[in-house]
């Protein structure tokens, strides 16, 4: 995936998080809902003023559009979680467990 493409994946993510539709973001940050499907898409890679209007209409600071790494989606979380759970020691496993416990 390239870096307009993750763009704009994050910022859909933090769209959806926020409860907007592509139609109420864009009415917005003031661009026509074609151009917010674009940049989220990765088509398009929006201008820095766009940019900062999406960050603060998202309730987010402008670098943390840019965090990459971050974006994973439940199947990703899942498999790293899996992969992961034999390599922690037995303290890690009963915490983990209480935690899991309490938020269910």
């Amino acid at each position: 995936m390239n870096n307009k493409q993750l763009l704009g994946k994050r910022i859909k993510e933090l769209r959806k998080a926020q409860g907007l539709t592509q139609e109420q973001l864009a009415e917005l940050i003031e661009i026509e809902t074609g151009s917010l499907s674009a940049i989220e898409s990765g088509r398009h890679f929006p201008s820095l003023p766009t940019l900062e209007k999406i960050a603060h209409y998202l309730n987010t600071e402008l670098e943390f559009l840019f965090k990459f790494t971050s974006i994973l989606s439940v199947k990703e979380m899942r498999e790293k979680i899996t992969h992961n759970i034999d390599k922690l020691s037995d303290e890690n496993i009963k915490f983990i467990y209480k935690f899991f416990e309490h938020i269910k």
